[in-house]
């Protein structure tokens, strides 16, 4: 393998083309992880830091000091002009375009300084508290035992009815089997915001609102599911079921025992897609659920959005931690996505 990923059309060096090629990988890696760096780079930057322009890489916090005879550490400035010019003074309180700082070897003597005359002292540091504060604004693990617990149940459902309804339309002969894909199929075409309304007020006659199966429940047919399974069903030999009848297997058995193993491409593949899809869902369950213990991890995020303000900087951190576990899972299996979707073109 690393031979593979090293060999170059040069014989004596790097030809111009071995140059080109590893100038536009290199591109395409920037392109897709710059943005992700930026992310958890930011996820442990401090507010001030945030708004702070222009924007820097790496996070910055400014230093304090604890003086006697002031209960809470003071922020450290370096006077650049004036008779403190060069010297650290620690800034007691601002009054306008005022600033009342003390000397370190003084802290009782109150020093007027312009705000243009001085600059903060900065280090390189990570805001830590950015994630441990979440913990304790927050149940944080109450909303991710409602994100997972909606992912898995989901994805387990909607694998079992998708597969169902695959074997039937790619192995069952009957009048209307084209056209029952047909309408399968169709319903990609209707957005989602047109079945909203019809799709709460049903969840509500079955009185699954604040409940974590109203959010499961919807979506446990998909149709780019069910035309995924039926593509790659096709594929499996009618002679296998055949011989599995003629030895008194039952459908079902049929189903469980022979059309699921043989599917297991195309079903990594569903199950990769379904775990995204119900991680990263955001609009149903605000719909569907309004109480806060019933959260998922998406709708903890909208939360640090207020009408005025954004708290940014837990925004960030909450970010990175709901990306963790999916990144994770993609980054296992994404190998599936390919194989398994190239598997259902045919063999």
């Amino acid at each position: 393998m690393a031979r593979f990923l090293t060999r170059t059309r040069g014989k004596g060096g790097l030809h111009w083309t071995d140059w080109a090629s590893y100038a536009y990988l290199a591109l395409g890696v920037f392109v897709m992880f710059a943005p992700v760096l930026w992310l958890v780079v930011s996820s442990f930057k401090t507010e001030a830091e945030l708004q702070h322009y222009p924007p820097r890489l790496l996070p910055y916090i400014q230093k304090t000091i604890t003086l006697p005879g002031h209960d809470e550490p003071l922020p450290v400035f370096k006077v650049t002009r004036g008779d403190l010019a060069g010297q650290q003074v620690a800034q007691v309180r601002r009054i306008g375009l005022v600033s009342q700082v003390v000397r370190p070897e003084d802290p009782q003597t109150i020093v007027k300084v312009p705000i243009s005359d001085r600059a903060p002292v900065e280090r390189v540091a990570l805001a830590t508290t950015n994630y441990s504060k979440l913990f304790a604004r927050f149940d944080f693990p109450r909303f991710f035992w409602n994100s997972l617990f909606i992912t898995v149940v989901a994805t387990a459902i909607t694998l079992l009815v998708n597969a169902m309804a695959a074997f039937a339309l790619s192995k069952y002969e009957f009048r209307g089997r084209g056209t029952v894909m047909a309408l399968v199929i169709g319903t990609l075409m209707i957005p989602q915001t047109v079945v909203l309304v019809p799709l709460f007020l049903v969840v509500r006659d079955f009185g699954m609102i604040n409940s974590l199966w109203g959010v499961i429940i919807p979506g446990a047919a998909t149709p780019t599911g069910v035309f995924l399974l039926r593509q790659y069903m096709l594929t499996i030999p009618d002679e296998i079921l055949d011989a599995a009848r003629m030895d008194n297997a039952s459908e079902w058995k049929i189903f469980w025992r022979i059309i699921l193993p043989l599917s297991a491409p195309a079903l990594a593949v569903l199950a990769i897609l379904s775990i995204m899809w119900r991680w990263n869902d955001f609009l149903w369950p605000l719909i569907a659920l309004s109480r806060s213990e019933n959260y998922t991890l998406q709708l903890a995020l909208n939360s640090f959005q207020g009408e005025f303000t954004t708290d940014w900087a837990s925004l960030l951190a909450m970010t990175v931690l709901t990306l963790a576990p999916i990144a994770a899972v993609f980054a296992f299996l994404q190998k599936y996505i390919a194989t398994g979707i190239a598997s259902t073109g045919g063999k």
